[in-house]
């Protein structure tokens, strides 16, 4: 295509730019830095739905976490059949265990907080129980500091919560004494490299993969300047014919003094593949999931998968999945006015089965321990006597 744009109206003045630039046309973008804001909306909006390694690594976690069988004890026995675990396994019409479990834990890593509702029963007790967006929640603290009730807001509306029926699971944050650090917050800024590394990458498919660059203009009558409407025409002629991927190869045909100057590095030069990868294993840090499990290349820390699996739920799940269960138990202890604990059933995690065998092999053979130490050691209760 013949660019037209120079051809001049008889009756036009030159105009004469005051810039000592103005001979360059420059066809690029230049930008600053950007972060993501750190608010839960934002970061879930974008660390979580709009990111896959964040997605994939909450995800692994509050479903391998919600999916551990769940057993209710206290000093002296395991309950078989108990109101609690009962309550766990429906714990309101919409839901069952792994749904309730899942959201609870999905909302820790995602705002650091967790938020559980009782709904008492009208004989005592409880009858459901609900899980709570963090973003929608708001501490309400007594004139002491402590929780005194928790705000629940909704567009304009607010319904006020007794803080007895609002089991509150956070973590541990060093510089705020009621809401917790979310892995998400530690890992914004990696998700905010890993995301404008794949915006980089579809920006460069969107323009054939051509690095910025620069139209220069030289005028044959040795002018180095060119009108408004002849600068306006040129970055339409270049949007409309020469970006986009419909118009990769497209060649160029410049006339009337018009030189291309490339500018930049190219893909291979600027490394973006590795730089997202980089990114993609520090998320994977910040959630405590093994590289290896979610498929990013390049990570040898483990020796094989089983062994990565097993680290996976010795270092990140079990730790989780006991802080929230024993925050549970304890609450629900207040509520139902028994004592009781809650606690993952170890011995039924398909990824920690040689280790609980080789556990379990070397206390039956220790012939110096007692029976009741045995159990104590393998987290059994006592005996029932006469049993």
């Amino acid at each position: 295509m013949v660019l037209d744009f120079l051809r001049k109206a008889k009756a036009e003045t030159p105009e004469r730019k005051a810039s000592a630039g103005a001979r360059i046309a420059v066809w690029g973008t230049a930008g600053r830095v950007a972060w993501t804001p750190r608010d839960t909306v934002s970061l879930t909006r974008n660390g979580f739905q709009g990111n896959p390694v964040g997605f994939r690594s909450v995800k692994l976690i509050a479903e391998a976490a919600a999916a551990l069988p769940v057993i209710c004890r206290d000093p002296s026995r395991r309950y078989e059949v108990h109101p609690v675990p009962a309550l766990l396994t429906r714990p309101n019409p919409g839901q069952g265990k792994a749904d309730l479990l899942e959201a609870a834990y999905a909302q820790l890593m995602l705002a650091g907080n967790a938020y559980v509702e009782a709904v008492p029963a009208e004989a005592g007790g409880v009858a459901e129980l609900h899980v709570l967006r963090s973003d929608r929640m708001s501490l309400v603290p007594g004139s002491d500091g402590w929780p005194m009730a928790y705000d629940y807001v909704v567009g304009a509306n607010r319904h006020r919560y007794a803080a007895e029926i609002i089991c509150h699971i956070k973590t541990f944050h060093p510089q705020d004494d009621h809401y917790g650090l979310a892995p998400l917050q530690a890992a914004a800024t990696a998700l905010d490299v890993h995301s404008a590394a794949a915006r980089w990458s579809k920006a460069l498919l969107d323009n054939a993969a051509r690095p910025s660059g620069a139209i220069v203009y030289r005028g044959v009558d040795g002018a180095g300047t060119m009108s408004e409407d002849q600068f306006a025409r040129l970055q339409e002629e270049l949007e409309t014919h020469h970006q986009g991927a419909r118009n990769a190869g497209r060649p160029m045909l410049l006339e009337g003094g018009l030189d291309w100057k490339p500018m930049g590095f190219s893909p291979s030069d600027m490394e973006f593949q590795k730089t997202k990868e980089a990114a993609a294993r520090d998320i994977a840090l910040a959630f405590g999931v093994p590289p290896m499990l979610l498929g990013i290349p390049g990570d040898a820390t483990y020796a094989n998968y089983a062994e990565a699996n097993r680290a996976f739920y010795r270092l990140t799940v079990l730790p989780l999945a006991q802080k929230v269960l024993a925050q549970m138990g304890h609450w629900l202890s207040g509520l139902t006015g028994e004592a009781i604990e809650l606690a993952p059933d170890l011995d039924q995690v398909p990824a920690l089965a040689a280790e609980r065998e080789a556990q379990w092999r070397r206390i039956a053979e220790a012939d110096f321990l007692t029976e009741a130490e045995k159990r104590r050691m393998l987290g059994l209760p006592e005996r029932p006597e006469g049993a």
